[in-house]
């Protein structure tokens, strides 16, 4: 059963231009515990336990989720958009969407001609995002122009879904689970005495190009980092675990190696989960990921940077499908990693 936070972080839409109705969410659950809670120039929230500490950790993960942005109002009224992060056009056709105004959020639907209508070589083809529209029920161009404005945002209608075996369903799991993770695993820490100073961001604009976390590494300018994110599940029909690994949903979260996983990060990752017998699966990458982690690790002089990734199907879609018992295995590694850390602790490798 979700709690409350992670219901309003899965419920609460935001993507680029309004992550800060998520980052609402986050300060005031924060605010509860953390010693100081504050937003930067940028839009990232960071909360701070024990700033007195030594050596500095931040936990990282990004509060927006991929969505659109109104580019024209046609003289029908229908609203064309381009795409702020990936999608797969087939997964957009036939969504429930928000379209972000000055005036709050307003229903929308996004479609094409009925199939009825499609001939032959239409059927076979993937539409362009130029050749969609969102209808939002406007009679003219100009109701429509006296409501939406070009540049706002719009992403799909929040939805949660409670399915078997603890698994949940809905948008933006990419990645308001891993902002779940590392909050909790911070509220976890605030009692627990910890040595370091552990800085946790709610980064902005991962979608578009890894920026709150580039801007925010720089400012607190940690002696090692880890990042959460979302990683694919491969327990799924179509998926290769010969050419993409083999995770599972429900198996734990992911600990990532490769050459943008500091190896004694890594190490010690694992070694705690073993101490604390917590579940947790191995995925390598021969590349940097594109999440946080790759811009992090690169911060000012280089930063020892770890990654723990969540199992999860479907991303990039409005139904995206996590395990509750991965988030909360997560959370539990990681406020016990930083417990381990001393102002002596190197990651320094050979």
């Amino acid at each position: 059963m979700p709690d409350q936070f992670l219901k309003d972080l899965l419920q609460t839409p935001g993507t680029s231009g309004v992550e800060q109705n998520v980052q609402n969410v986050i300060r005031a659950f924060a605010s509860e515990f953390a010693a100081e809670v504050t937003t930067d120039v940028h839009g990232n929230v960071l909360a701070t336990v024990n700033p007195g500490g030594s050596p500095t950790i931040l936990l990282d993960a990004h509060c927006d989720q991929i969505g659109l942005i109104v580019r024209h109002i046609d003289n029908l009224g229908f609203v064309r958009v381009n795409p702020v992060g990936g999608w797969d056009m087939q997964i957009l056709l036939g969504q429930r969407l928000l379209i972000h105004t000055e005036s709050g959020p307003i229903p929308g639907v996004i479609a094409r001609k009925p199939i009825h209508l499609l001939d032959p070589d239409e059927r076979k083809t993937v539409p362009k995002m130029k050749d969609l529209w969102i209808d939002i029920g406007s009679a003219s161009e100009a109701e429509t122009r006296s409501i939406v404005r070009i540049g706002d945002t719009v992403t799909p209608e929040p939805c949660l879904r409670e399915l078997r075996n603890g698994r949940l369903s809905g948008v933006a799991m990419d990645n308001r689970t891993g902002v779940w993770v590392i909050m909790t695993a911070l509220r976890k820490l605030a009692n627990a005495n910890p040595t370091a100073k552990i800085v946790a961001v709610s980064a902005v604009q991962e979608e578009i190009g890894l920026r709150g976390a580039t801007t925010s590494a720089f400012n607190v300018n940690p002696d090692v980092a880890i990042a959460v994110d979302v990683t694919h599940a491969t327990d799924c029909p179509g998926i290769d675990p010969n050419e993409f690994g083999k995770i599972e949903i429900g198996k734990g979260p992911v600990i990532v190696r490769g050459p943008n996983a500091n190896p004694g990060v890594f190490e010690l990752l694992f070694s705690t989960a073993q101490k604390s017998s917590i579940p947790v699966q191995i995925n390598a990458l021969g590349y940097p990921a594109s999440n946080d982690g790759a811009a992090i690790q690169v911060a000012r002089g280089g930063c020892a940077t770890g990654l723990v990734t969540i199992p999860n199907r479907y991303m990039h879609s409005p139904v995206e499908l996590v395990a509750e018992s991965d988030l909360e295995h997560a959370a539990n590694l990681i406020a016990a990693f930083c417990l381990t850390v001393d102002k002596p602790t190197s990651f320094i490798p050979g």
